[in-house]
């Protein structure tokens, strides 16, 4: 169970409490781009199951993998892309709280 919570807290929970602390202008579209952070979850899509619960998704689906949040990275040094940016590893970061709960 807290698991679940904390994986879909930071999801879902977490991208609210930043654009209350830190966006001020246009917080329903700020909050809709936090949230479509998720949209990276689609390489799922490609694996052999779709869903595993015991498998860690950093380093194994195309857009988990260190290249692409190396890219995510990246995306917050320009002020177009920070948003996207920021969503991008604040999905990273969720799954990655779920893969130590999985192997602690």
């Amino acid at each position: 169970m807290l698991r679940f919570l904390l994986h879909y807290g930071i999801h879902f929970i977490v991208p609210i409490a930043l654009v209350l602390l830190f966006f001020k202008e246009n917080r329903g579209i700020v909050l809709l781009l936090l949230w479509g952070g998720i949209i990276i979850d689609l390489d799922h899509l490609w694996a052999d199951p779709i869903f595993d619960p015991n498998r860690c998704s950093i380093g194994f689906h195309p857009l988990h993998r260190y290249w692409a949040i190396g890219g995510y990275v990246l995306l917050l040094f320009f002020k177009k892309t920070r948003i996207i940016g920021i969503s991008l590893l604040l999905h990273i970061v969720a799954d990655t709280v779920d893969c130590w709960l999985i192997f602690r």
